[in-house]
């Protein structure tokens, strides 16, 4: 469903010149609850997203590994290219298994790849696949951070990557993510050479070495060291001590180095980007991990946990069988290690010898007495002193754990974590070097984060807000007390409810104040309508809240103006790298134990509910009061010359009326001219149509926008809930336009076409809008229908492998070609039966990335580039991203391949098109991406598509 706002933009300025640090806006007035405050301020820090996590981060088992959090300070950061290239095996063993801090770094959003899940493509798909990593990380432990860069495609070399990227784009990413979050050591699952694989894969891999040095350079992105009222981004430059990558998985023989891109061998060269060395022999393996460990608390190997995460990522993969337990190791190769991190003597760490921080060449100090090494020397007394007392305090806690939930180890923990909350004080107010009080006080604060965790899983602490329809609290039923289903989001000047629930489960913990904070920039206002009992073991506030009149919608940050633009463009400087821009609402609850302040906050939330699932928590969003939609939003000009269809949608978030029109091109005119809406309650209108009549029109490109008219106010743009059941959705904001063409092109009458819907499939859209509605088969049309009505069948995309009931009803299909009737099979993910033999062979599909590469017409006569158009190579021009992929490596003679085309340095590629003729129908494969050309009313594809449904003998 497409929903629309019209003042989206005018909102969204309003907020970009306001950043995260400066928009945490507490709403006012409210009555809060008396608050004891502590000696030294709590540090900022993020709100809970999800509201329920994952067994493994509840209770017993997320103690215990808080705990070993506490008592080190490694850190790691893992550079990619795309959502699933990273080792989750490996994020997942060290952050729940060693307590390391995790973060992961992917460059792009995976927009180019495939969708086995929706129809969502290109930015959209990127908003998916987003949700679908951070869903993953939830699993691996680890923090998600972005860069700007586009995933335009498979790209076969690292030149053509960095050509479309820009190096210093991508370097300048990389920079940002490690000045900000501060790694040790620096991972990277590519190597940065052609055994990658994939272009994008070897700049991941490059760069990981890269910004091993520059991050530390104070000449490299110097604004990024500026203060924040200076226009800066108040970095400091940050030098990781080591950096390793994953050691090649791709074959290295005698024959030299296999590029999975290419298919081709190449003689063997690795590069060490740090020193610049070359060599030809394979990366040593410097370290194994033994990420298959068993994890007794939390039931399952570190494999296996990452394995589920990993299989989170569906609309790329389908979903993942479960791991089998057992050894599993992961293997790495060091490229560099800072001089004061290397091996003198063998570490005294708690790592084993074969870890990332302590091994024959790497030792590095994890202590957090060694963080006195992080300011100039010679460091203060008071410093060394204060971090060893800490250090040796956690390390006699953690020597008498396994520690159980309860008071007493509350009691055995809170004078630990008095003493960082005076240190961290003593820190800030002293006239240490400002890059080492930086890198001190960015250690400390998340130590004093953890320590709340901690304490909180303890003491039984618990938060949840979300939107509420009751203006009280409702007293537990017998099942207990539960969330009310909400709508999922506010407009601006709505008033609504929040329902904040804080609870304890011991006496001697009190709840100090409970309050909501707006991170969108603007005024939000909130009232209370009873302050809660301090004492009372459960708080629950419901809050009356007035969104501000200019609230900004929930959107993406990341946007771009086109798809043919390689990066993103950020609406905000201090959100990038973000994964979205912050949401609208957060309640925070303050909690006092011994006198000391335990802080927790969450995203406030939504609960929707869907049949099976039941149900979830969305978090609350902005969108706009009314909206509007277009559907579809893209189609060619009738064929026939008659008057194009429009529909246009409108949704209200409340009673409401008026007017929709459409902006046409100079001489044109719909009808109706004008449409009016009249909704009572929230929802959509029926579909408004539209027949628009062109003026006398030349070959080209147009474009319709609809505008809604209401109280005044015009909309002119919409929504798209980006998302399926089980994933957070999220929404993608367009104008409500429609894109239009006139195409010369031609179509054999009488035609009645049956389609097999593949993933993501937009073809079917498409074919009707060349005057052909086809008929969508269902699982009995295949199996028992009778495919004689048709004299056209097209099997979508990948539809094979999603759709197993293909495989079974070969033989119906078969028949159907024999007696006359046309198969056509786009591209497929693996080789399919057919009736001749073919074969995509045993690696990666070949594919044609360069859109724009040469196509060579090998039989100019066949009927098939003829009728009912006649095909030449300007018919491949203005293509966009791909020429395509699942290129044929063989084929039976049988068949007449009609195609040639190749990437630079590529083998001819003639299993693009093929054609055959058993009995009296016609077989046809293609391999070209008419799916992506089709939306983007590419003109060529249309007229090889009526070809190819208009063939005969």
């Amino acid at each position: 469903m497409f929903f629309s706002q019209g003042a989206h933009r005018k909102h969204a300025k309003a907020a970009l010149a306001a950043s995260i640090s400066a928009i945490l806006i507490a709403l006012a007035p409210a009555p809060q609850m008396r608050a004891q405050q502590p000696a030294t301020a709590l540090p900022a820090s993020e709100p809970q997203l999800v509201a329920l996590p994952l067994p493994e981060d509840r209770g017993e088992a997320k103690l215990e590994q808080t705990l070993k959090q506490l008592n080190t300070t490694a850190s790691i950061m893992m550079i990619v290219a795309h959502p699933d290239d990273e080792d989750g095996a490996l994020l997942t063993y060290l952050s729940r298994g060693l307590g390391v801090r995790a973060i992961l770094f992917t460059l792009t959003r995976g927009e180019g790849g495939q969708n086995a899940m929706s129809a969502e493509t290109y930015d959209a798909l990127g908003i998916l696949r987003t949700n679908e990593l951070l869903k993953a990380d939830q699993y691996y432990g680890a923090k998600q951070l972005w860069g700007t860069e586009v995933d335009f495609g498979f790209s076969k070399t690292q030149e053509e990557a960095f050509q479309k990227w820009g190096h210093d784009r991508v370097l300048y990413d990389a920079v940002l993510a490690v000045r900000s979050e501060r790694p040790q050591v620096i991972v990277s699952t590519f190597i940065g050479g052609i055994t990658d694989g994939h272009g994008q894969h070897q700049v991941s891999g490059e760069i990981a070495q890269e910004v091993f040095k520059a991050a530390a350079d104070p000449t490299i992105f110097p604004e990024q060291l500026k203060p924040i009222s200076a226009g800066g981004l108040g970095l400091q430059p940050w030098q990781p001590l080591a950096v390793y990558s994953m050691t090649p998985f791709a074959p290295v023989t005698d024959k030299g180095m296999f590029d999975y891109a290419t298919g081709k061998w190449a003689p063997a060269k690795f590069k060490n980007y740090v020193t610049g060395e070359v060599t030809t022999t394979t990366p040593s393996t410097d370290v194994k991990l033994p990420v298959g460990t068993l994890d007794a608390t939390l039931g399952r190997s570190y494999a296996q946990i990452a394995r589920e995460g990993w299989g989170e990522q569906k609309s790329q993969n389908g979903g993942a069988n479960p791991s089998l337990s057992g050894p599993a190791t992961a293997s790495y190769h060091l490229w560099a290690v800072a001089p004061t991190a290397k091996t003198v003597a063998k570490s005294a760490e708690k790592f084993a010898d074969d870890s990332l921080y302590a091994n024959n060449r790497v030792n590095i100090d994890t202590s957090v007495s060694g963080l006195v090494h992080l300011v100039k020397e010679p460091a203060p007394a008071w410093l060394a002193t204060g971090l060893g007392q800490i250090g040796g305090d956690l390390e006699r806690f953690e020597s008498k754990c396994p520690c159980n939930s309860g008071l007493p180890a509350a009691q055995a923990l809170a004078p630990i974590y008095r003493e960082i909350l005076a240190l961290r004080e003593k820190v800030a107010a002293s006239s240490l070097d400002a890059q080492g009080k930086a890198s001190i006080l960015f250690e400390l604060d998340a130590k004093i984060n953890q320590f709340q965790s901690a304490l909180a899983n303890i003491l039984g602490l618990d938060l949840v807000a979300f939107r509420t329809n009751e203006a009280h609290a409702q007293s537990a039923g017998f099942r207990g007390a539960a969330a009310d289903e909400a709508a999922t989001s506010v407009s601006p000047g709505e008033e609504f409810r929040v329902h904040v629930h804080a609870a304890q489960a011991t006496k001697e913990t009190r709840i100090e104040k409970v309050w909501l904070q707006s991170r969108s920039g603007e005024e939000w206002n909130s009232t209370i309508n009873v302050a809660p009992d301090p004492a009372a073991s459960v708080a629950d506030p419901v809050f009356t809240v007035h969104a501000a009149d200019n609230s900004a919608s929930t959107a993406p940050s990341f946007t771009r103006p086109n798809i043919e633009q390689p990066y993103y463009d950020i609406a905000n400087p201090q959100w990038r790298g973000r994964s979205f821009a912050p949401y609208p609402l957060d309640a925070w609850a303050e909690f006092t134990f011994d006198g000391l302040p335990i802080r927790i906050g969450e995203v406030v939330q939504t609960l929707q509910r869907v049949t099976g699932p039941g149900g979830f928590y969305e978090p609350l969003v902005v969108a706009p009061a009314i909206g509007v939609s277009v559907d579809p939003q893209a189609r060619i000009l009738p064929l026939d010359g008659s008057a194009l269809p429009v529909r246009v949608t409108v949704h209200t978030q409340s009673a409401a009326e008026g007017t929709v029109a459409l902006k046409l091109p100079d001489g044109w005119r719909s009808d109706p001219a004008q449409a009016e809406f009249h909704r009572k309650t929230a929802g959509d209108t029926d579909p408004i149509l539209f027949s628009v009549t062109p003026a006398a029109t030349q070959t080209g490109a147009y474009s319709l926008m609809a505008v809604a008219q209401s109280a005044g106010r015009s909309y002119d743009s919409g929504w798209h809930s980006v998302g399926y059941t089980g994933l957070r959705p999220y929404n993608q904001y367009a104008p409500a336009q429609l894109q239009t063409r006139k195409i010369d092109v031609k179509l054999a009458p009488g035609l009645r076409i049956g389609y097999v819907m593949g993933p993501g499939d937009l073809v079917p859209e498409a074919i009707e809008g060349m005057g052909v509605a086809p008929h969508l088969l269902s699982s009995a049309d295949l199996i028992s229908g009778d495919l004689s009505l048709y004299n056209v069948i097209v099997i979508g995309i990948r539809a094979y492998s999603v759709r197993p009931e293909l495989a079974k009803v070969q033989p119906r299909l078969e028949d159907f070609v024999r007696n006359g009737g046309t198969l056509v099979v786009q591209y497929q993910s693996n080789t399919f039966p057919a009736p001749l033999p073919l074969s995509m062979g045993n690696r990666m599909p070949e594919r044609v990335v360069d859109e724009q590469s040469p196509i060579k017409l090998l039989d100019p006569s066949n009927p098939l580039l003829n009728f009912p158009n006649k095909i030449t190579g300007a018919d491949f021009d203005g293509w966009v991203e791909e020429r395509g992929h699942s290129f044929l490596d063989s084929f039976d003679p049988g068949y007449t391949a009609l195609t040639e085309t190749a990437d630079p340095g590529q083998d001819p590629q003639r299993g693009g098109l093929i054609v055959t003729h058993p009995g009296k129908g016609t077989y046809i494969y293609v391999a070209y991406a008419l799916y992506r050309q089709l939306p983007e009313l590419v003109p060529g594809s249309y007229r090889i598509m009526a070809n190819l449904l208009s063939a005969r003998q």
